[in-house]
């Protein structure tokens, strides 16, 4: 690489490089960053479309991560220490989730609060 040194008061202020030099650097920053992002990716959890469907379908997000992770409507209650009725009518819309309940079904499931909004 060729580098011009441009100095300030006797010290090393700026490089200055060919512009191709610069491109291909950039370049090359570029590579870096998209392999770091990929590594990062590769440890995240990835959703299957179907999940998804049924979420844009309408379906109760609940009823939807509950199945999704395997899960009975008397496991998540245990869990949440509610009643499998409880979730039912959450599932079902004829009750809405406190805060708190949210925050339990959440962890349970595995996903952010905002994502078992209806």
């Amino acid at each position: 690489m060729k580098a011009q040194i441009i100095q300030h008061d006797g010290r090393p202020a700026f490089a200055v490089i060919p512009y191709a030099e610069w491109e291909a650097i950039l370049d090359r920053l570029e590579e870096i960053e998209d392999r770091a992002d990929a590594e990062a990716a590769r440890h995240e959890e990835t959703f299957p479309i179907e999940l998804a469907d049924r979420l844009l379908a309408g379906e109760s997000p609940v009823k939807v991560w509950r199945e999704y992770r395997g899960l009975t409507l008397q496991a998540l209650a245990v869990q949440c220490g509610v009643t499998r009725q409880m979730l039912s009518m959450l599932e079902n819309g004829k009750s809405r989730p406190s805060a708190a309940l949210l925050g339990k079904l959440a962890v349970a499931l595995g996903c952010d609060m905002e994502d078992l909004h209806s």
